[in-house]
This record gives C-alpha cells, sequence and structure tokens, in this order.
C-alpha cells in the first residue's frame, strides 16, 4: 500500500471509532531504512491525535484502543508506530 493511501485509510477508521478534535499522521520510515531486519514494505509511523475521549483514558487503554482500530493495518502495512494524545 501507498504511504499516502495507508495515511488516509488510518484517518478515516480512527475518525470513524474515536472522538476527535484533529489528527496528524507523519512517515517517519526513513529514520529505519538501516536497521537489521527493516521491511520497505512497512511503514513506521507517528500519529499526535488531539482527543478529549482518548486523553481521559489511562496511556495503555488509549494506546489498546488505536492499536485495534488499526489491528489490519498494523499485521499488513505498519511496522512500528509512535501515538502521541494532546
Amino acid at each position: 500500500m501507498k504511504i499516502k493511501d495507508l495515511i488516509l485509510l488510518i484517518k478515516k477508521k480512527i475518525n470513524k471509532n474515536l472522538l476527535i478534535e484533529n489528527i496528524s499522521i507523519e512517515d517517519k520510515s526513513f529514520l529505519h531504512k538501516n536497521h537489521t531486519g527493516n521491511d520497505k514494505n512497512k511503514y513506521h509511523l507517528k500519529l499526535v491525535i488531539k482527543s478529549n475521549e482518548l486523553k481521559k483514558m489511562k496511556k495503555i487503554e488509549s494506546t489498546k484502543k488505536i492499536y485495534s482500530i488499526l489491528e489490519e493495518e498494523m499485521k499488513k502495512d505498519i511496522h512500528s508506530i509512535q501515538i502521541l494524545i494532546i
């Protein structure tokens, strides 16, 4: 999957399943390109989500919620994900 398509899909799924004010997604894959075991077909992403709903949760709960929403993408297209909730 192309990165632009993946970002659009992630935004759509998160907006559908959570109450958020804003979301930004950055492709950080370039930081990992020389790492052992790096798969060029999987991405390293940084999500910055502004959400009162998520902010009320414990960090582990909000992370689990996002991982469950993106379960399919985590298996196929995402190697790692950094989540910042503001």
